[in-house]
Order: structure tokens, then sequence, then C-alpha cells
């Protein structure tokens, strides 16, 4: 059996002698939101699925590790004296006024 296209549905079945696998009663938004993210990497929608699904089960053989935004770069490179600095500042601002919490 091969991949059938109906309006909002797209069929899958499984085909153990040809690892094929079909898929029933996909949404128009997920069937959006998948062929925008095949776009986005430039693969095709079946290979997109297939990666989807490799990295989300955790069974990609090689992850690019992932890259953050924020401050890790500014991590351990204060020293020592600017640490205890910032330190004390944090501690001046983390007191607690009794009388706003009445």
């Amino acid at each position: 059996m091969s991949l059938t296209s109906l309006n909002e549905c797209i069929m899958i079945h499984f085909m153990p002698a040809t690892d094929q696998l079909t898929i029933r009663s996909i949404s128009s938004r997920l069937r959006a939101a998948l062929e925008r993210e095949a776009s986005r990497r430039g693969q095709s929608l079946n290979k997109t699925v297939l990666a989807l699904l490799t990295e989300r089960l955790g069974l990609a053989e090689s992850a690019a590790p992932v890259e953050y935004d924020d401050l890790d770069e500014l991590a351990g490179t204060w020293s020592k004296s600017e640490a205890a600095r910032f330190d004390e500042d944090l501690h001046a601002q983390r007191q607690v006024d009794p009388k706003l919490w009445q």
C-alpha cells in the first residue's frame, strides 16, 4: 500500500518487508506544520518526519550540541574578588522588609 492523500488525511501503512509506515488521520494543522518544518530544514516531508521522530525518541546517532543565546560564555570569568562583591550586593538586595509582608 502506498501513501494516499484525501483532503486533510494522509494514510500511512507499515509494510515490514519494505520498512514503510502509514499514518492516518493527520489534521490539516499538523500537515501544515510538518510542511513548514520541512521547508525550514530544506528537506522533503518524508525526511523531516523521520528526523523529527528520530530526534524526539532520542535515537539520533550524533545529536548536534544545543547552543543557547544566554550568558554561558560569561560563567567563570569573574575574579574571586568580583564574585565576592557581587554576592555581597545580592545579599543586600535579598533582605526582606517585614513591614511589606504583613
